[in-house]
């Protein structure tokens, strides 16, 4: 078995539309990205890349890369989910948090799990989110930004 971490936290503003978990969710501020910014699909990315050993998102989708510019994220996640198969690996569960003060998720949730499942073909049952606020502390809580962690279970 082998565990693996990811982080990812992306600014508001920009002219991308707010997507997490590959649901596009109504908000008064856009995401700054060079993909879709879609901070919860970056840190599974990450999170099952680091536990493969396989480096992490910039080394495998670069953000200096015009072929990612405005990239689907779940898209992504599913190319690297292809990446872990090819190179021995099953996922056995996915854990993960969203960070934000605005907008709440709660109702986006479910979809979210089946997007983030769906992509790394594996039963929704494996794949968990969470999201909790800062109570307005840090770059999240004030409303600047929102962030992700995700952890992962591989199986060789």
């Amino acid at each position: 078995m082998r565990i693996g971490h990811g982080y990812d936290a992306h600014r508001f503003g920009g002219e991308r539309p707010f997507v997490i978990g590959g649901v596009r969710i109504p908000h008064t501020e856009g995401i700054s990205a060079h993909s879709d910014g879609d901070t919860l699909a970056h840190a599974v990315i990450d999170a099952l890349f680091g536990a493969a050993g396989m480096r992490d998102i910039g080394a495998n989708y670069p953000d200096c890369a015009a072929e990612f510019d405005g990239a689907d994220s779940i898209a992504l996640l599913a190319d690297c989910a292809s990446k872990i198969r090819a190179a021995g690996f099953s996922v056995e569960y996915i854990d993960c948090t969203v960070v934000a003060q605005a907008p709440k998720m709660a109702a986006h949730i479910p979809t979210m799990r089946e997007n983030l499942a769906r992509a790394c073909g594996v039963d929704v049952s494996r794949v968990n989110v969470k999201a909790t606020t800062e109570e307005k502390m840090g770059f999240t809580g004030s409303g600047q930004g929102i962030a992700a962690h995700a952890v992962c279970l591989l199986h060789e």
